[in-house]
């Protein structure tokens, strides 16, 4: 794994050039305070305009689009993600795929803090489970467990939340149909932020190779180029034993951005306590452990 606070990623220029391009589509042009004028053959900005809005010369920026030229200055990024309207997770996918390290660098590690690990044996009533950047189960509380299966014994790439989300019916079929399609723009999207921290990375290019070669869903998002890192979510439960239990998924980021710490809590209003404190006693897990993989 690369130490972000030692070595710079390497400039990455198709993607660089595929990210700008689809970034410029998104934006109105009035959004960016232009006319949109009578005669676009698309809804975006064009080319000439993101170079204005970012003060470099056309000829530059064009030469960015196309994969070629001289690698952008952090300053030029700045101006970029400013002209762009992107957000902070959008910025620093800029930054990372140019070949810089985001403004507030960051960092990476491969093991669970005993902190960590000590929080999760502290929340006996609340599903909670430490998770990389990548999405590999790393720890769980015997309350995840039961709701979500255990998981973090399994060989790669079984205990990887989307891989299993992209290849596992049963995983699948413990969340509502009608929720999927979100669930898989959340999986790609933070997993794509991941990839671009981790810079070439070989685990995290293993696991986007092995998802393409698998999942013609995953494929087709992947290549829609969003990213966001996933914070807090809203999400519904079908459990086999206890019935749909409906959570808030709150992620605490570790300061490295490379662990998430999960937290399952029960929306105000519902009756997920007496469905967690049933899940409890019963103890039965949501899907019975896997094979290797």
């Amino acid at each position: 794994m690369i130490n972000m606070t030692t070595a710079c990623p390497r400039p990455d220029r198709p993607e660089l050039a595929d990210f700008l391009r689809r970034s410029r589509d998104r934006i109105r042009p009035q959004d960016a305070g232009l006319p949109a004028g009578p005669r676009r053959r698309t809804p975006g900005l064009r080319r000439e305009e993101v170079a204005q809005l970012a003060g470099m010369s056309v000829d530059y920026y064009i030469r960015l689009e196309q994969a070629r030229g001289p690698q952008p200055s952090p300053q030029m990024l700045a101006s970029l993600a400013r002209a762009l309207r992107l957000d902070t997770d959008e910025r620093d996918h800029l930054y990372l795929l140019a070949g810089h390290r985001p403004p507030a660098g960051r960092t990476a590690g491969d093991h669970v803090a005993p902190g960590l690990l000590h929080l999760l044996d502290q929340l006996p009533a609340t599903p909670a489970q430490v998770v990389s950047d990548l999405g590999d189960v790393l720890a769980q509380n015997a309350m995840a467990q039961a709701l979500l299966g255990g998981v973090c014994t399994v060989s790669e790439h079984g205990r990887n939340v989307v891989w299993r989300w992209f290849t596992d019916p049963a995983v699948r079929a413990a969340y509502p149909p009608e929720e999927h399609e979100h669930y898989g723009r959340l999986h790609a999207a933070d997993l794509r932020a991941a990839v671009a921290r981790r810079a070439g990375d070989p685990a995290a290019t293993r696991l986007v190779d092995r998802l393409r070669g698998a999942s013609d869903e995953f494929r087709t998002l992947w290549e829609r180029h969003e990213v966001a890192v996933r914070r807090r979510t809203r999400m519904r439960v079908l459990h086999a034993v206890v019935g749909p239990v409906d959570l808030d998924c709150q992620v605490l980021l570790s300061p490295d951005c490379d662990q998430r710490l999960i937290l399952l809590t029960p929306p105000p209003g519902t009756d997920t306590p007496d469905r967690l404190a049933l899940l409890g006693a019963v103890g039965t897990p949501q899907f019975a452990e896997p094979a290797a993989r």
